[in-house]
């Protein structure tokens, strides 16, 4: 037993080869720290890994492969093979889904969310946007309707957003404008200390992001019913390294998905059922606007539709297809539930 063959030695080499070459193994650039926004990427990462027996993995970096603001780049040439971004931190490179940061678009559930974003991404016409960065659009990171925390005297009326400083990207930065607001979009990470130092008077987040970021930590009031929209921030992995993925890596990253929107969604859920726990903890007044007030905020929302429509159609892209889109799918999915 000493002595293999030669045969049988090469058939140990060509083994071991082969074994090497079935392994992938891919570089995620996310950023700030794990949270309830990142979990579906991490969910997703241990599903392929069980799938594939460990022979596709994923390195998730928390900014130490490239900014937030770049992460859409560092696609385009393959500096890594997945990113998360955000729409409305370049909107002249993804025009395409930006239609789901418009502002009081109806989308009330992250379900609902999850249901347009992907209607959206499976257009051609966002593909084909998205594919002029090498960039393939895997699944959302749905967020719910983004709320203000604020420093000082709560504003609890549209008169009192007249100079309000307030860190907000996409659409809800356009419609705080047009109440006399004067919106900044300093990326997530930058926020905190905005507000600490007095940059911005209050800051737009999803629940989870003013947890991540600590804006909560020094907030005194929150508007728990603005709801004036979200932010899209889609997970897209690198065209050419997802068609040179071995097939059964590429079913598995496929198949994973799902399961993946699911982890996020229940995980989200656990954390708005400690929202308000957190907000009494912190001492954070809670800031109901009144219904006529939202109406009136929600009329500014309609030129701001029609303008972006407008736009997007010039820049060649099927606005008006994308937009009632969205609203077709959203009647659909409550339809079906």
């Amino acid at each position: 037993m000493k002595h293999l063959t030669t045969t049988a030695i090469g058939a140990v080499l060509s083994l071991s080869f082969v074994g090497e070459a079935l392994a992938t193994e891919w570089n995620v650039s996310l950023w700030g720290q794990r949270r309830a926004f990142t979990e579906h990427v991490h969910h997703l990462a241990d599903a392929v890994a069980e799938a594939t027996g460990g022979e596709f993995t994923m390195n998730i970096s928390y900014g130490g492969l490239s900014d937030n603001r770049e992460n859409l780049d560092g696609i385009s040439i393959g500096a890594f093979e997945m990113a998360q971004f955000c729409a409305g931190y370049h909107r002249d490179k993804n025009p395409s889904i930006t239609v789901l940061e418009l502002p009081f678009l109806g989308v009330s559930t992250l379900e609902e969310e999850v249901a347009v974003s992907h209607a959206v991404y499976n257009h051609p016409a966002t593909q084909a946007d998205l594919g002029r960065w090498n960039a393939r659009l895997l699944m959302t990171s749905p967020m719910p309707q983004y709320n203000l925390v604020g420093t000082g005297e709560p504003r609890d009326s549209l008169a009192e957003f007249e100079g309000m400083r307030v860190r907000a990207t996409g659409g809800i930065g356009e419609l705080m404008e047009s109440v006399g607001a004067v919106p900044t979009s300093v990326t997530s990470s930058e926020a905190y200390n905005a507000m600490e130092g007095g940059v911005v008077d209050t800051v737009a987040f999803a629940q989870h992001a003013h947890l991540s970021f600590r804006t909560i930590d020094i907030a005194d009031w929150w508007t728990e019913n603005l709801n004036p929209g979200t932010v899209n921030c889609p997970i897209v992995v690198n065209t050419d390294a997802y068609d040179a993925l071995p097939e059964d890596h590429r079913a598995a990253l496929d198949a994973a998905v799902d399961g993946a929107i699911q982890h996020y969604l229940d995980n989200y859920a656990e954390l708005l059922q400690r929202w308000d726990a957190v907000l009494e903890e912190r001492g954070v007044e809670r800031i109901t606007i009144p219904d006529e007030e939202l109406s009136s905020l929600a009329e500014n929302a309609a030129p701001i539709h029609a303008a972006w429509i407008e736009q997007m159609s010039s820049q060649g892209l099927p606005a008006q297809e994308l937009y009632d889109l969205v609203q077709t799918t959203l009647a659909e999915h409550r339809a079906g539930n």
